[in-house]
């Protein structure tokens, strides 16, 4: 009998001993390392010999960096001397004919010639160098030092000061008074106490006193910051001209976020946000002529447009009729200055504050006049890929008449060129598909754009002539293909992953027969790949307004009897989730799986205002915030019931963050299709929210109210009729806690109890620890076990 026994436990863990299912909360939501790592972080070395990425095969603490070459492609850990001496092309600029580079090194500038390699260290200073460029027809290298520009010459290594910028002085009585006798003896006796802090000093004292005679010998024009940040410093290619940017810090109230569960056993206050509507930075745009020895300021008075109301203002007929008359002058935000390549003149990029203007104007570096190239109206908001998506502003010189930049003028986000002689603006890509990214080739003759023309749910990587005309397609592998292109542009490396196969690292030749080599294999666990994860379907039905909206759909083989139904509705807003590559919802997706696995049928929708589908998808939730975006996710609910035999009575939802938002909106407003909602870290107010983000949507509280009285669930939550789950992180600054405290006032006020408030004091917006990401779920599946199966 007790040989028997020991056989019947022992025998379980031989069979499931590294498998993973069946799936339960507490699997899938365990510190993600068990899953495996995927590589991440892909950079190229400057000369192009090596790949360097991050990756962690051995599940450490942290990852490691780990690198191949384009001929030794098994990959190995390297070591900190091999770190410290790879310098990856992120951290160099080129000179105009591509054989030299400048970069940074522990706060000093280097220069190498590209073809021997040779290395040259241009400063040696106890301050910190930065932002090296080269500048005077290339025979010098500018960069930064203290808030100030300097040149480097290259053929007589002569240094020289471009700038003399002054940081005002704090007011005297503004604080302690400084240099007293207990601040003098305690750096008397720090400089006593330690050979390398008198080493420094004297280095820092020899600096001082040369830049003391330098400036004797040249008096540099003086030009006050009066206590505004300084930024953007460009220089022009002959090296008179030298743009910067000042801007003036507003100090606005800032929300409070008690930290309660703290190692010093006190209550602690967390630095957090302003709220959407506090009074913005104001920016101005400067020239300095250092040939003249002037500065001015770039006007915008003079930028077309800029005088212009927003078209919803008209719903306020008394604001729209004081405002017209006599129209302000709008804030600008200056967010790129590029100089040509050989003029000295530059292309800004300038952005209404209340961004519903973006201008590509024309800079006289002589006389500081704007004329206008380009100018981009939205009525909504301007965004999109390499427009104030990602990256914000994608653009460049092809020539001294030629710039390039992408836009979403046509509805999707294309390439385009422009003259600067004739204005003359030509589109480089065309149709119902966005550019993602864009790179000119070293030569200018080609560019390098990812898209996801193949499939609103793939990204590829195509190699497109300069004047425009027919892409090639150069990766193969369906899903996602993250490239980066070698320095030489003979290779790309690049991270493929497919809907249920996350990351994995390829290398390839750039060309359109190139073939894809696997550098990492299996980089995921044996235990994640014991299950047969699920590649969802990608599908599309028809809204009520007859648009086609993308989803991925999980259907089970064995439907449970009450057929029930559960709606996953990502975060984010402007975010993709619908496609063909490993999500970043990489938890939800594993839950999903495990829900299909106790027959639910689970929709996963790129609702309105997702990203992928171009700009009237984009801005489909302007000043409605839970009008089209809750239309999609009813509609998507309406379709399972038609198509896929699901019950319409036994329906549920969940989400966080936006996702968090529409399903209190779901609850709140249709009850009748909506049986359950788990409404995870949810904005329950937009005018709590912050400004970026929320003012671009639904414009400011005080100058649109309509927009946030109808967007915001705490005013609908009197509609609240079936079960609702609500789960936030008490130290959340991005979506603070006040909001869950405000909601769960006015439901008891309202005298609601179908409704469950789980908190956690020890998580921010993005849970970090396997408990608490396990007891959330293990309540998510809870309530839809207990509601939906019914």
């Amino acid at each position: 009998m007790k040989k028997l026994l020991l056989l019947l436990l022992i025998q379980p863990t031989l069979i499931t001993y590294g498998q993973l299912g069946p799936l339960t909360v507490e699997k899938i939501m365990r510190e993600p390392k068990w899953m495996g790592t995927s590589p991440s972080n892909l950079q190229w070395t400057a000369d192009g010999r090596s790949l360097l990425f991050n990756w962690n095969p051995e599940k450490a603490a942290t990852d490691s960096v780990y690198y191949i070459t384009t001929t030794a492609t098994t990959p190995k850990k390297s070591n900190r001397e091999f770190r410290k001496a790879a310098i990856t092309e992120n951290q160099i600029k080129y000179n105009g004919l591509h054989d030299q580079y400048v970069y940074v090194q522990d706060g000093d500038i280097y220069l190498v010639q590209v073809k021997t390699g040779n290395r040259r260290r241009i400063t040696e200073t106890v301050a910190t160098e930065s932002n090296p460029q080269f500048a005077f027809r290339d025979q010098k290298i500018v960069y930064t030092r203290e808030q100030n520009a300097w040149a480097w010459d290259i053929q007589t290594g002569a240094t020289s000061q471009l700038t003399n910028f002054q940081t005002t002085t704090a007011p005297a009585g503004s604080g302690a008074p400084r240099n007293n006798q207990q601040e003098k003896w305690l750096q008397i006796e720090a400089l006593e106490n330690s050979i390398v802090l008198q080493r420094r000093k004297q280095k820092k004292d020899q600096t001082d006193s040369i830049l003391k005679e330098f400036r004797k010998e040249r008096l540099l024009r003086s030009i006050p910051l009066d206590g505004k940040n300084l930024s953007m410093l460009t220089v022009s290619y002959d090296g008179r001209y030298i743009s910067y940017r000042l801007t003036a810090t507003v100090t606005g109230k800032s929300a409070i976020v008690p930290s309660y569960v703290t190692e010093s056993g006190y209550t602690e206050d967390l630095s957090t946000r302003t709220k959407v509507g506090a009074t913005q930075n104001t920016q101005q745009l400067f020239v300095f002529d250092t040939e003249k020895d002037t500065v001015f300021i770039v006007k915008t008075d003079s930028i077309p447009g800029i005088y212009d109301l927003p078209d919803y203002v008209k719903d306020y007929p008394a604001l729209y009729n004081e405002k017209s008359k006599n129209p302000p002058l709008r804030a600008v935000n200056f967010t790129n200055t590029s100089w040509a390549p050989t003029g000295n003149y530059s292309v800004v990029e300038a952005r209404a504050q209340d961004n519903k203007d973006r201008w590509l104007l024309l800079l006289d570096g002589a006389t500081g006049r704007l004329s206008l190239l380009n100018r981009q109206r939205d009525e909504a908001w301007i965004g999109g890929p390499g427009a104030g998506g990602f990256p914000v502003f994608n653009s460049g010189w092809i020539n001294d008449e030629t710039f390039w930049y992408q836009s979403e003028t046509s509805g999707y986000s294309h390439l385009y060129t422009i003259n600067i002689k004739t204005k003359e603006k030509k589109a480089l890509t065309s149709g119902n598909y966005e550019v993602h990214h864009a790179q000119l080739s070293n030569n200018k003759k080609f560019f390098y754009i990812t898209t996801n023309e193949a499939h609103p749910g793939e990204q590829h990587f195509y190699r497109l002539p300069v004047t425009g005309g027919k892409a090639e397609r150069i990766t193969t592998l369906t899903g996602s293909n993250q490239v980066s292109l070698s320095p030489d542009e003979k290779w790309i490396a690049f991270l493929h992953s497919y809907s249920n196969k996350p990351w994995e690292l390829y290398l390839q030749a750039n060309s359109t027969t190139g073939k894809p080599i696997q550098i990492t294999t299996q980089a995921q666990s044996a235990e994640f790949r014991s299950y047969a994860w699920r590649d969802p379907e990608v599908i599309t039905f028809t809204a009520r307004d007859s648009a086609k909206v993308y989803a991925r759909l999980y259907r089970p083989a064995q439907p449970h009897a009450n057929k029930p139904a559960v709606i996953f509705v990502h975060g984010a807003g402007y975010l993709q989730n619908a496609h063909k590559w490993w999500s970043s919802y990489f938890r939800e997706y594993m839950f999903n799986n495990m829900l299909v696995d106790n027959g639910y049928t689970v929709l996963d929708i790129d609702y309105r205002g997702s990203a992928g589908y171009g700009r009237d998808w984009r801005t489909g939730i302007y000043r409605f915030m839970g009008g089209k975006d809750l239309d999609d996710i009813e509609d998507g609910a309406r379709f399972l019931v038609q198509n896929y035999g699901v019950n319409p009575q036994h329906i549920g939802l969940y989400g966080g963050s936006y996702g968090g938002f529409i399903t209190l909106m779901a609850l709140f407003k249709k009850p009748a299709i909506f049986e359950a909602g788990a409404a995870l870290r949810p904005v329950t107010d937009w005018a709590h929210y912050n400004h970026g983000y929320t003012s671009n949507i639904l414009n400011e509280p005080f100058s649109d109210s309509i927009a946030y009285r109808r967007s915001s669930p705490i005013n609908f939550a009197a509609g609240l009729q079936n079960h609702l789950l609500i789960c936030h992180g008490m130290i959340d600054v991005n979506v603070h806690f006040q909001d869950v405290v405000r909601l769960t006032q006015r439901l008891i006020e309202l005298g609601k109890d179908n409704w469950e408030l789980s908190v956690y004091p020890l998580e921010d917006h993005g849970f970090t620890e396997p408990e608490s990401w396990t007891d959330e779920y293990k309540r998510i599946f809870r309530l839809f076990e207990t509601v939906l199966k019914k």
